[in-house]
């Protein structure tokens, strides 16, 4: 079952173990000055929902989703692409990477991903929000 977002958010599911991940949702909650964003992780039930509604192979997908509004689905290097896309200048310069083709910048992105542990640690349970932040996070 898909989860109901309001229309003008959008739910990012991230690796709730992974510190460069959880780096990553620090720095876009900072951003976010429209708060459009909300979080959840990967491990999750709602992240399980979303992975299996739309068959989604997490051994070649484990670090970060984009579902939109239109019930759309993004992966890796464009996923990250759309949410630096709704963030403020000079985040927002990064969607220049667009014109590079999808296979290339998906390759650079997977071997990130795949090394993000080795190089930025691991946790021992998902990322748990303050009170402030609790709001903008779905579990």
């Amino acid at each position: 079952m898909l989860p109901n977002i309001p229309k003008n958010n959008y739910l990012i599911l991230f690796d709730g173990v992974c510190n460069l991940c959880n780096n990553s949702v620090q720095y876009v909650i900072k951003h976010d000055k429209k708060k459009i964003f909300l979080f959840t992780s990967l491990q999750g039930e709602i992240g399980r929902n979303i992975i299996s509604h739309f068959n989604i192979d997490t051994n070649k997908v484990d670090s970060i989703l984009l579902f939109t509004p239109d019930k759309k689905i993004y992966a890796k290097s464009t996923a990250a692409l759309k949410i630096a896309l709704k963030l403020n200048i000079p985040v927002k310069l990064l969607s220049i990477f667009f014109i590079v083709p999808t296979f290339i910048r998906d390759a650079v992105y997977s071997y990130i991903a795949k090394n993000r542990y080795k190089w930025f640690g691991k946790k021992e349970a998902c990322y748990i929000p303050t009170p402030e932040l609790n709001n903008r996070f779905l579990s």
